[in-house]
Formats: structure tokens, C-alpha cells, sequence
């Protein structure tokens, strides 16, 4: 091993699954010679600095790669990855300059985002740098590798490289097994740098962000909890009421420290985000740097523009793309409105008239299955409409599919809810659907996010040793065995979104499941007191189940550069907002449980309530900063000192100007 390999051998592994039984003893190129190494291109990917091992399946093959750390630092010098340095300025990395730049909380240069990309480049970066095609012979097939195509998007295309896929570095994952996914007695603690050195920035930030939002979830689950069992007598009337009141408050005071921590957390690991894109679309300079080369041709084009016909330019983009991202969303809610929310109060009034507990079993055990056909069309036709949405990162794309998706769920959520609320009054039953849904529901749930996972690792597993032990005889096949760590991945599931992973991860089901939780604890809130203690019970599971999934049922996922949680602040804020006018009209429906309410009386009753959490709401959100004392101060300081070395160096220039002159 060289001793100047960034961290860990397994840390840098990419690994390459590949067909097996013996084929790349056929793999040759005409014209080429090193080409014709009994593994794919071995010598291509030494070339460029690249550690190659190779690894033998039961039924597959596997190239894994590690690189030492001047490789992936000359590799982030092409891509042209900022990094912050000591001065507080982010800059342009220079491997010849390495001492400049600060390093991660654990020692390592890079992070693991960083890597990824530095990976990526290495690998795809490999191309037919000749002055004509070259023939490539694989197990008897041919294929034509072009002048400036890269050798591994052709042999994807070929079916000769399956997948490329990060490795679980084994020390790390049993460590944090320990620390983490196992350790249940600390119920919410989390090591949360460590979580951000091995998954990256966004793993790391919803796991912050469960974390806090659970043990916050403590306070309001001991108020419904007390709630539920005593009796205030005459005060009962005033208990509601302030119980509304507290909540609200609580969850204005979680946002903003949310926003506090998250800002304090950015600013532990070093990262910044530019402040001209969009609220929701904040990105890494890691991420902005893997959009460089593809936009330099648009660049040389804008700086050759007058200014005027570049800010026109510019503003009629923007708009073109402001009003393509309108039509896209009138399209769902078009869609929503006409086609769901008639199914929905179907089965919200059958549910209410059908007596029989076995009928209301099947018929919710058929809504469910039609719901999730339904939000999977909705999902795959959102993806669609992005395609032709002008929005300027994957990011950017990504909040634009949370957006639509979470209106179909949102619909599919809550109108039963509030039909038996609002319009039957029937609180038995809201209470019932509240606990089915956040008991029994959250649990199959949690079940299923683990147990799927492995029952298809399984099955894989299953059908990749009984077809080894077909080619080499019963008798032979009886000890078959994944004796690779390498394969036993290559078998587990990827980390992917329901809706599709081409602009979301596996977080967005996390985040959906959150938002869906706060928004029926918080909406409901006067109608059932003791959901919150539900919801915070289940929270503790969540943190650990997810925990495990990660580590032990899936592959390592691939890191994202996002360093906020994006979209799902503003839907978080959005069902904060929801829940005061719903929880207006419960205490209106409770007290009037004979019908008899006058609209004068009751209009004002509502009107002052949502008044006065509407002023503590924003009296809150202004008395709390978003951002800590410390952030802001270390903030000025690096400016500070970035200003004081561009005035030197400038001065030096001048200087040196002045001289040659005389």
C-alpha cells in the first residue's frame, strides 16, 4: 500500500461488476495492444494512476480501484473542485499548493463527495485519445471505441461493465454499527460527523435533522400525554386552547433552531453555499464544479454578448423558465383536483357509512392498493414534466419533483382526515385513523424498508449460487458459497427513491414519511393530544431502523452534495402554517358538539386565536436568529483576512508594475 493513499484502501473502491465464466481472456482491440490485458483495460486505468484488483464471483466478475491521494488531488485539480483554505476563502484546488487548503474533521484532504467526483472523472475520464476508432473484441462480439469516447460509457453501453457502484469500507461500517445503528439506549444520540465523513453531506443532514426533531418531539408528547390522563375539570374548556397555542409556538422555535444548527453544522465541515441560488437549491462548490465543462461554451458565449442582449438574454430565461415550472404545476394540481380528490372522498364517505369492520378491512386494503398505482403515475408523469423544465441544477430539478409529488400525497394523507373532522364531526374515527396510520401504518413501513432489502439480497444470492451449482454439477455445487465481500454488495439493493432515482435518492422517501408524520400530529393537534407521544416513540425506532438499512441491507449510497434539506423546509413550513387554520376549526367543532354555533361569536373566536399564534409565529421567527453568534462572527473574520490578502497581493502586483516601468 502507498503511504500517501488518502485514508483507507476500501475507502476509494469503486467496484466494477462484470460478466463472468472466463470472458475477458477474450477481450482484445486492434490497434491498440495495451488494450489486451485479460482484464478490462487493467492497463487504461494504471495509466491514470488507478490501484486495480481484480475479484472473482460465483457468477460475475469485479474490477476493484483505489487510488493514492496525489492521483484523486491532480484529479480534483482538473475539475476544478474550491476547497476552502485557511484564510476562510474558498478557492480553486491546486495539488501543488495541497498545505493551503483545510482538511477534514477526521485528517483526510477530501471528503467523501469529493472522492466520489474525483472517481468519476477518473474512471469516464478515460478516452480514445488516438486519431482513429479502434476495434474492441469482447467474448466474441465486436464493438467500435471512437475517437474522444470514453472507454467506459462505451463498454456500459455493451453490456460488458454492469454496474459501477462505491464500496462499504468494513472498518468504518462495523464501527459505526456499534456507535450507531445498534446503540438503542441513546435513543436519539447520534455521531453525527462521522455519519458526514462516510456518507457525505446530505445522509448527514437528514439524520441531523430526525435526530433533533425527535428529541424536540419529547416536549409536546409529555403536554398530550398529561393531557390525556387528567381530568382539569372546569379548566378543560382553556386547556385545548393553550395546548394549540403551545404547539405552534413549538414548532416555530424548532424551525428556527433548526436553521441554527444546520448553519453551525456547514460551518463545522467547512462547507459553503452560494447565496445567488434559489431558497431550497443551495449546492456545494463540489457539485458546481461538475457542471464546468459541459457550461464553458455557454460561458464564452455570454462574455462575447453585448450587455444589453445578455441581460435580456438572462431575463428572458428566467422567465421562460419561471413559466414553464408554473404550467407544470398547474398540470398536477389540474390533475389532483379532477382525478384524486374524487377518489379520495369516495372512500372517505364509504369508509364513514359501511358498518361492517370486515368490509371497511377490504375496502381500505383496495384503496391502498389503487393509491399506490395512482401516486406512481403521478410520480413518473412529474418526472416527465421536469425534463422540460429549465431549472439550473440536479437540485433545483429535485425540489421540483418534491413539490409535485408531495401534493399527490398530501391529498391522499389528509382529505379523509379532514372529511371526518370537518364535515361529519366524527372524532371516534379520526382518532382511530390517526393511530392506524401513525402506529400501524409507520410500522409495516419500517418493516418493510428492511426486510424488502434483504429478501431481494436473498433472492439474489439465491439464484446467483443455484446457477453456479447448475454449471459445475450437483455434486460439486453443494459448497457453493459468496466468499466476496465485493459480490455480496454487488447483490444488495441501491439506494433509490419510489418516484424514480434520476433527480432523488432514497432520502425522499425518509423526508416524505417525516413530512407526512408532522403534518398529521400537527394539524390534528386539539383533536388527539397523545399522537405527539406516538409519533416521538416511532421517531426512535426510525433513527435506528434507517441506520441499519444504510449499513447492513444496502449499498453504500452515492453521496450528494446538497447541504440543507432543501424543499422539505418549506413543506414543513407550509403544514406549520396548515395546521393553524385546521386546528382553529376543531376547537370550534369540539365545543359545539350539539350543532347550535353561531357564526358571530364563532368567526371571532377563530379569527382571535389565529391572530395571535399568526403573531407568535413571526415574533419568533425574528426574536431567534437563524444563524449562531459564532457562525456569523468566524464569518466576518475569514472575510476579513480574505480582504487583507487579496489588498497585499494586489499591492505587490502594483508594486511590481511600478518597477519594470521605471
Amino acid at each position: 500500500m502507498s503511504k500517501n493513499r488518502e485514508n483507507d484502501f476500501s475507502l476509494q473502491i469503486y467496484a466494477l461488476g462484470c460478466p463472468c465464466s472466463g470472458a475477458f481472456k477474450h477481450f482484445d482491440a486492434t490497434c491498440r495492444p495495451s488494450i489486451g490485458d485479460p482484464i478490462i483495460a487493467p492497463t487504461e486505468l494504471k495509466k491514470v494512476g488507478l490501484i486495480v484488483e481484480r475479484v472473482l464471483g460465483i457468477s460475475d466478475e469485479f474490477i476493484k480501484l483505489a487510488a493514492p491521494l496525489e492521483v484523486l488531488g491532480r484529479a480534483a485539480t482538473a475539475l476544478q473542485i474550491k476547497k476552502p483554505t485557511h484564510i476562510g476563502m474558498d478557492l480553486q484546488f491546486e495539488w501543488d499548493q495541497v498545505a493551503a487548503f483545510v482538511r477534514q474533521p477526521d485528517g483526510s484532504l477530501f471528503s467523501w463527495c469529493e472522492r466520489f467526483h474525483c472517481f468519476h472523472h477518473l474512471i469516464y475520464g478515460i478516452v480514445n485519445r488516438t486519431e482513429s476508432s479502434v476495434t474492441v473484441r469482447f467474448d466474441n462480439k465486436e464493438f467500435q471505441w471512437e475517437m474522444g469516447e470514453s472507454l467506459l460509457k462505451q463498454m456500459e453501453s455493451e453490456g460488458i461493465v454492469k454496474q459501477v457502484f462505491p464500496l462499504h469500507d468494513e472498518k468504518k461500517r462495523k464501527m459505526l454499527l456499534r456507535s450507531w445503528a445498534l446503540k438503542w439506549l441513546d435513543f436519539t444520540w447520534q455521531p453525527i460527523d462521522e455519519i458526514y465523513l462516510y456518507f457525505g453531506t446530505k445522509v448527514a443532514t437528514y439524520f441531523a435533522f430526525l435526530g433533533m426533531y425527535t428529541r424536540w418531539l419529547f416536549f409536546p408528547a409529555a403536554w398530550g400525554l398529561t393531557l390525556q390522563l387528567l381530568d382539569f375539570g372546569s379548566w378543560q374548556l382553556l386547556v385545548l386552547p393553550i395546548f394549540f397555542i403551545f404547539t405552534i409556538s413549538w414548532a416555530v422555535l424548532f424551525f428556527q433552531f433548526w436553521k441554527r444548527k444546520n448553519a453551525a453544522l456547514l460551518t463545522r465541515w467547512n462547507i459553503s453555499y452560494s447565496a445567488s441560488l434559489e431558497p431550497g437549491c443551495k449546492a456545494t462548490d463540489t457539485e458546481r464544479s461538475s457542471f464546468i465543462q459541459p457550461s464553458i461554451d455557454f460561458k464564452k458565449k455570454i462574455v462575447t454578448d453585448k450587455p444589453k442582449e445578455r441581460d435580456k438574454k438572462f431575463q428572458r430565461d428566467e422567465w421562460f423558465g419561471r413559466l414553464l415550472r408554473i404550467r407544470n404545476d398547474a398540470i398536477v394540481v389540474f390533475g389532483i383536483i379532477c382525478l384524486q380528490l374524487p377518489f379520495e372522498l369516495a372512500y372517505a364517505h364509504l369508509y364513514e357509512v359501511i358498518e361492517s369492520n370486515i368490509m371497511k378491512f377490504g375496502l381500505t386494503a383496495m384503496y391502498l392498493l389503487a393509491i399506490q398505482y395512482y401516486t406512481k403515475i403521478g410520480g413518473k408523469i412529474s418526472v416527465k414534466l421536469i425534463k422540460y423544465e429549465n431549472n439550473r441544477s440536479t437540485e433545483s430539478s429535485a425540489d421540483s419533483l418534491v413539490y409535485k409529488v408531495f401534493g399527490l400525497y398530501f391529498m391522499q394523507s389528509y382529505i379523509g382526515l379532514f372529511y371526518h373532522a370537518l364535515l361529519y364531526r366524527n372524532f371516534l374515527t379520526l382518532r382511530q385513523v390517526l393511530i392506524q396510520r401513525l402506529i400501524v401504518s409507520q410500522v409495516l413501513e419500517n418493516l418493510l424498508e428492511n426486510s424488502i432489502p434483504y429478501l431481494k439480497y436473498s433472492y439474489k444470492k439465491y439464484k446467483a449460487v443455484h446457477k453456479r451449482k447448475d454449471e459445475n454439477g450437483s455434486s460439486e455445487g453443494k459448497s457453493v458459497q459468496l466468499s466476496s465481500r465485493v459480490e455480496k454488495e454487488y447483490l444488495k439493493p441501491t439506494y433509490c427513491a419510489s418516484i424514480g432515482k434520476e433527480f432523488e435518492d432514497g432520502l425522499f422517501d425518509d423526508f416524505l414519511e417525516l413530512a407526512l408524520q408532522f403534518g398529521m400530529i400537527m394539524m390534528f393537534a386539539c383533536a388527539f393530544p397523545l399522537v405527539f407521544a406516538f409519533a416521538a416513540l416511532n421517531n426512535i425506532t426510525e433513527i435506528r431502523t434507517d441506520a441499519l438499512k444504510l449499513l447492513a441491507m444496502l449499498r453504500r449510497p452515492i453521496p450528494r452534495a446538497a447541504a440543507t434539506i432543501g424543499a422539505w423546509l418549506n413543506i414543513f413550513q407550509f403544514l406549520m402554517l396548515m395546521s393553524i387554520c385546521t386546528n382553529c376549526v376543531l376547537l370550534v367543532c369540539l365545543y359545539d358538539e350539539e350543532g347550535k354555533w353561531q357564526i358571530e361569536p364563532g368567526l371571532a373566536a377563530i379569527l382571535i386565536i389565529e391572530h395571535i399564534v399568526l403573531l407568535i409565529k413571526f415574533a419568533f421567527s425574528h426574536f431567534v436568529p437563524e444563524e449562531p453568534a459564532w457562525v456569523k462572527a468566524n464569518r466576518v473574520k475569514n472575510a476579513a483576512q480574505a480582504q487583507d490578502m487579496c489588498s497585499k497581493q494586489l499591492l505587490r502586483s502594483l508594486y511590481s508594475l511600478e518597477r519594470k516601468r521605471d
